[in-house]
């Protein structure tokens, strides 16, 4: 008989988000637009506090392809980005006709190298390239080394795109991811910490760029009786149907958090004991992570087991686990594209697992994963 499927990271429904699917059925409000969409935007902007506009999105690629036209991104420019991290960060450079320029990471946070990201500037400056912007990501909810990548980015005066896709929860010295770029990303996956199905917002804090935002979200129509364009627009508005779902993910948000760092101090207690494993956590108190999804990395001389030894013996199991991001500039679609840094991205990836890290999980869940970890490193 097959065991039930544990997933990496699976949807985790509240119970209040078909109170508001239907309020959006009963009242005929099935547009994309409509007051679920006004009211998620409203519960985000109170969140993530420090005076944000939000703008919902059908999702977080498409924000960050519509925060880097805002960001004057055009053919020919180049954009920096963290190469560890998803394709959907860098994917929307290329959509502009841009070309990525690629950055490793540092160890602490597993984010965007700060000394890297300098000389990569430096160097792109020198070649008569200067960026027109920099990608930097809170990797699996792990907060970016904020202080050290905004004062680089300042320097230069090169405008920061904070991708928060996978960081709604997570803060830096006591304020919330989403708040620290020129333009912020989040998603609404159906694997992220919540979910509208599918979606994402782009964050801002003025008036003035979310409106245009939501301008070009909504095929850039002029004020006009007739459908009159000035400018390329994109149908990229989330639906009112999807934004109830939100509605009621963000009633139980915290809560997520709460679950998803449980499950990390769960890891953290079985592998206190393992040498042969570390834990990816906070480096330190300014860092407060949401552990979107909880990852180890095996330690190089402490045992001769590999990550893809653990994540077969988890498949045997039927538990979903996967490999760490594989870094953009080892991508075969990227691999014409500058890369600036040493090995970390590399090596993490080579090392590393995600292991199941849902909201949902349960003591059973929780018994079977053990006896996976207990049986591959006793």
């Amino acid at each position: 008989m097959t065991k039930t499927k544990i997933w990496l990271s699976s949807p985790h429904m509240g119970g209040n988000e078909q109170r508001y699917v239907k309020e959006a059925f009963d009242t005929n409000w099935v547009a994309p637009l409509g007051p679920n969409v006004t009211g998620f935007e409203q519960d985000l902007e109170r969140f993530l506090g420090d005076d944000v506009q939000v703008a919902a999105l059908s999702s977080g690629t498409g924000a960050i392809h519509l925060g880097l036209v805002l960001l004057g991104v055009q053919s020919g420019d180049e954009v920096i980005c963290q190469s560890f991290t998803f394709s959907a960060s860098a994917n929307p450079i290329v959509y502009l006709g841009a070309t990525p320029v690629f950055i490793d990471s540092e160890t602490d946070t597993w984010n965007m190298c700060p000394v890297a990201l300098e000389a990569a500037i430096k160097d792109r400056m020198a070649k008569g390239k200067k960026p027109k912007a920099i990608i930097a990501v809170h990797l699996y909810g792990m907060p970016f080394q904020v202080d050290a990548i905004k004062a680089v980015a300042n320097r230069y005066e090169i405008p920061v795109l904070e991708d928060s896709a996978e960081a709604l929860g997570s803060r830096y010295k006591g304020k919330m991811c989403g708040t620290f770029g020129a333009i912020s990303v989040l998603s609404f996956n159906g694997n992220k910490i919540i979910t509208t199905s599918g979606g994402g917002a782009l964050v801002t804090h003025s008036k003035v760029i979310k409106e245009k935002a939501v301008f070009l979200a909504t095929q850039a129509r002029d004020n006009a009786p007739h459908y009159q364009h000035s400018e390329i627009g994109y149908n990229y508005r989330l639906s009112n149907i999807s934004a109830g779902i939100g509605r009621g993910q963000m009633e139980v948000l915290q809560d997520h958090v709460n679950l998803r760092r449980a499950m990390h101090n769960f890891y953290q207690h079985f592998f206190a004991s393992v040498e042969a494993a570390v834990v990816f956590s906070e480096p330190n108190a300014d860092y407060y992570s949401n552990h979107w999804l909880s990852c180890i990395t095996l330690a190089s001389g402490k045992t001769s087991k590999t990550s893809e030894a653990l994540r077969l013996a988890f498949e045997s199991e039927n538990i979903e686990t996967r490999p760490l991001w594989k870094p953009m500039h080892l991508q075969p679609v990227f691999a014409s594209c500058p890369y600036y840094g040493e090995n970390t991205a590399e090596t993490l990836f080579n090392k590393g697992l995600c292991l199941p890290s849902g909201s949902n999980l349960t003591d059973s869940d929780r018994n079977r994963i053990g006896d996976v970890l207990y049986q591959f490193f006793k």
